[in-house]
């Protein structure tokens, strides 16, 4: 007599198919990957997977959604360590980037790279989510600052975010394709950058 499989909770069924999602779509191109696919990959079927996720586009939309979220978790945890490997905040977030990036190279396909280079559904999911990384940076270089700078402008604040980020963004190509670079390097070089323009601004008045 067959036995009858047991079912899944919906919630680890539904990260059983974005796991298997973020592999197939950082190997291949959205248009190229199927539904199906990723249904099999995971365990489960294409009814399925529609059922739970919505769409193709749906399923993509989650992808990105999860593994930005578990990119900041990953540099909010640096910051706020309890016992930090050094006194530097901004460097600890950029050293988690950095790791997050060469642990997760899947992950990092699938954000900056696929994501990107689809252009519509999904420029305001990949816009928000850059902005969340940005206000991030830009809440940590100012609780950074405030010792030495005072309180920066907001918009202050929010351009030199987006100077970091992109930075990192291109420094974290430069680390994936030169394996004797580390996270640590990178980490090091983005923040001498962004402490050498806050330099400019000279210290806090008084």
């Amino acid at each position: 007599m067959k036995t009858k499989q047991r079912r899944l909770p919906r919630g680890v069924r539904e990260q059983q198919l974005i796991d298997a999602a973020v592999s197939a779509f950082s190997r291949g191109d959205y248009h190229t990957v199927s539904v199906e696919e990723i249904a099999t990959a995971a365990g489960t079927s294409k009814p399925t997977a529609y059922h739970y996720l919505g769409s193709k586009e749906g399923i993509f939309t989650a992808c990105v959604r999860r593994e930005m979220e578990r990119l900041i978790e990953a540099i909010r945890s640096a910051v706020h360590a309890p016992s930090p490997i050094d006194d530097d905040p901004l460097r600890r977030g950029m050293r988690a980037f950095f790791a997050f990036v060469v642990d997760n190279r899947e992950s990092w396909t699938v954000l900056y790279r696929r994501a990107a280079a689809q252009g519509r559904p999904f420029e305001a999911e990949t816009a928000r989510m850059r902005d969340r990384v940005t206000a991030e940076m830009a809440d940590l270089i100012t609780a950074c600052t405030r010792d030495d700078y005072g309180d920066m402008d907001v918009r202050d604040a929010q351009l030199l975010a987006r100077v970091a980020v992109s930075t990192a963004d291109a420094f974290a190509d430069w680390l994936l394709d030169h394996p004797d670079e580390t996270p640590d390097t990178m980490a090091g070089h983005v923040a001498e950058l962004t402490w050498s323009h806050l330099r400019t601004r000279g210290p806090a008045r008084v």
